[in-house]
Order: structure tokens, then sequence, then C-alpha cells
């Protein structure tokens, strides 16, 4: 219950920052943070989906990590690691050609990370055989 409810802090944490940065503009908003505020918008909601399914699997007295949810997780930190290197390369290469700054650069490099882990996770544990 602790990991539920901390997940909640966080969360809560994440959309209030998000909502101050929305709320602490100048009032134009270019499509460089546009991009930025719908990938994290797009961790947020799927934040919210876990601590749900968390919730709804404390509610069944379902233990919280079972082996099938740990091959899940390895396979997907796996994939998602992988990804992520060849996100990296690609942002390296195309760094030269971009107007962002470097810490902009990082912001956006992190950003993608969370998004293709999200996207893995959702894809090896409803699309990908579990016993490969």
């Amino acid at each position: 219950m602790r990991k539920v409810l901390l997940l909640f802090v966080l969360i809560l944490t994440v959309a209030g920052t998000f909502a101050l940065w929305l709320t602490s503009g100048e009032g134009f908003i270019d499509p460089k943070e546009m991009t930025m505020m719908g990938g994290l918008a797009l961790i947020i909601v799927f934040a919210v989906f876990l601590g749900i399914r968390r919730i709804k699997s404390l509610r069944r007295s379902e233990p919280p990590e079972d082996e099938m949810s740990k091959r899940i997780l390895k396979r997907t930190a796996a994939t998602s690691y992988y990804l992520s290197l060849y996100t990296w390369l690609a942002l390296m290469f195309f760094s030269d050609t971009t107007e962002l700054e470097i810490s902009s650069f990082i912001g956006l490099g992190i950003l993608i990370m969370a998004i293709e882990f999200a996207l893995a996770w959702v894809y090896h544990t409803y699309f990908a055989k579990i016993n490969e």
C-alpha cells in the first residue's frame, strides 16, 4: 500500500509542477514547449493508469510482485534500454542541425526514454507472448 501511496504522491507532485509551468508562462507557447507538454501529459496518464491498476490488484488481494510481473518488467527494461540507445544515437546525429539548447536536448532525450518505457511496458503486458 505504501508504494501505491508513494506513486500517487509522485503523480500529484509532477502534475502540480506541470500546472505551475502552464500558469507561469507568458501566454504564448511555442511548438517545442507543446511537444514537451504533450510528452509529460502522456507520462502522467500512464502513471495514473499504473496506480489504478495497482489499487485494483490490492483490492483483489493479489501479490504486488509475482513472477509474471517481474518477467514483464525485466523484458520491458531490456527493450526500452535498447530503444533508448538508438534514440540517443539519433539525437546526437541530429544535434548539430537543431536549434535546441543542450539542457532542452537532454530533457527531450529523457522524456523520450520515459515514453519508450511506457510503450514497451504496454507492448509486453498486452501484446507480446509471455513464454517466448
